[in-house]
């Protein structure tokens, strides 16, 4: 009977032994967890730039700027005599109107634009165009050399000639004030094609005129 009195305690130390070697088994059989879902607005993975649109690839503040409105002039406007075989093109935004001119070499094309005020000068103005050539910038000395200011119809042009045979691109220009506003004619295009537009272009710029009063 003492044996036996000695086995209970015995077996009760065996028996938890046995629930602590399986609760350790079960402690691993843990199910398969599933994959974690990032939330909305969640910071993009690896690689992707942060704040760009992946699917324009567009940077903060792009669509701000492509958003912002642009003025054009408004009121009495010029008109002009285009030569023959210039096409006339579809209306476009911030543009009075665009002309086409194939040839050879390509095609170049003239664009009409008008807006209110100087528009920052013509210096400014001829040394954006400058840049979009390969030119280098003018200063306000050297401004005057680079231009042909001419009369024509009560109107005061500045005419600027962008062409350089070691160039690929050409551009021929007009600057009109007129009414409060700035008009641009710019003729941009393969430069042997506007080399051989210079005088059809000085022609057709002769033959802009101010509004009838």
């Amino acid at each position: 009977m003492p044996a036996c009195r000695l086995s209970i305690p015995v077996f009760g130390l065996l028996l938890a032994l046995t629930a602590c070697r399986e609760s350790k088994v079960t402690a691993y059989r843990i199910p398969k967890e599933k994959e974690i879902e990032l939330p909305e607005g969640h910071p993009p993975t690896a690689g992707a730039m942060p704040g760009a649109d992946a699917t324009a690839g567009a940077m903060p503040g792009m669509d701000m700027m492509n958003a912002a409105p642009v003025p054009t002039a408004e009121g009495p406007g010029l008109s002009w005599t285009a030569p023959a075989e210039w096409k006339l093109g579809p209306p476009a935004p911030m543009r009075k109107a665009t002309f086409t001119i194939a040839g050879p070499a390509g095609t170049a094309e003239l664009t009409v634009t008008a807006f209110p005020g100087d528009v920052g000068g013509d210096l400014a103005n001829v040394n954006r165009w400058r840049g979009q050539v390969g030119f280098a910038p003018l200063t306000e000395d050297t401004l005057d050399q680079n231009l042909d200011r001419i009369e024509s119809n009560g109107l005061h042009l500045a005419i600027v000639d962008l062409t350089d045979p070691a160039k690929p691109k050409a551009t021929l220009g007009a600057i009109v004030p007129y009414s409060g506003s700035t008009w641009f004619f710019k003729l941009s295009g393969p430069t042997a094609l506007v080399q051989r537009q210079k005088a059809v272009f000085l022609a057709f710029v002769k033959t802009i005129k101010g509004a009838q009063p």
